[in-house]
């Protein structure tokens, strides 16, 4: 699976977070707190973003009961209204490989793949910027045919 290289520019995210390991993910709770308020929010686009927001050191010191925070947002085009029990989240611009993804979210081997093979034999090194899932309407829960796009923060290797 070959990326797209993207610059993306500033995203002003507004959604709900939570704190989570792999060990103790809790991804599908976030979502369920999350959708039924989409609705309050004025989106740019159907677009929803799942993020991840790592520390400097994940990935250095890697283990699955590391603490991360994860996000359901949306984007907005301003911060000038924010529901109560929502953030904002402005995501600063920058490089990415962008990876077609479809088949289970649960699948973690497009993950192994990408941070263990792609990243070591390209030209680029992980930047640390949050990573995130752009989920449009062929977005399937869960699902064997379920697409998305996996963007993950890089820059050119010195």
């Amino acid at each position: 699976m070959v990326p797209t290289l993207r610059m993306s520019g500033e995203r002003k995210l507004v959604g709900q977070r939570l704190t989570m390991s792999f060990n103790d993910y809790k991804v599908g709770q976030l979502w369920q707190r999350f959708m039924p308020r989409r609705s309050e929010l004025r989106r740019t686009s159907d677009e929803l973003i799942s993020m991840a927001v790592y520390s400097s050191t994940y990935f250095a010191a890697f283990s699955p009961s590391n603490q991360f925070e994860k996000w359901a947002a949306v984007e907005v085009a301003n911060f000038d209204t924010i529901p109560t029990g929502m953030e904002s989240f402005t995501l600063n611009d920058g490089l990415y490989a962008v990876f077609d993804y479809k088949g289970l979210s649960t699948d973690n081997a497009i993950f192994q793949y990408i941070l263990g093979e792609w990243l070591p034999n390209s030209a680029y090194t992980l930047d640390n910027r949050p990573h995130f899932e752009i989920l449009r309407s062929r977005y399937r829960n869960n699902r064997p045919d379920s697409e998305e796009e996996i963007w993950i923060p890089v820059n050119v290797r010195a």
